[in-house]
């Protein structure tokens, strides 16, 4: 059973590690126009946190493709 339970978790943590790793991404404004993108960009990498702080500085939010 502790085996099982091991497999699981090690199963577990490799979809979410899979699954999180990069992703397209895009600005948009409010009137649905498309500002900028970002595409394969690691969620939590340096490049994201710029590509949020500049959507944010010109009015627009992140959504994902």
């Amino acid at each position: 059973m502790k085996k099982l339970l091991k497999l699981s978790l090690i199963a577990l943590f490799g979809i979410i590690a899979f699954s999180s790793c990069r992703k397209d991404y895009q600005c948009v404004a409010e009137d649905g126009t498309v500002l900028n993108h970002c595409n394969n960009c690691r969620s939590r990498g340096v490049v994201k946190i710029a590509f949020d702080t500049d959507c944010s500085f010109s009015g627009g939010t992140v959504q994902t493709k």
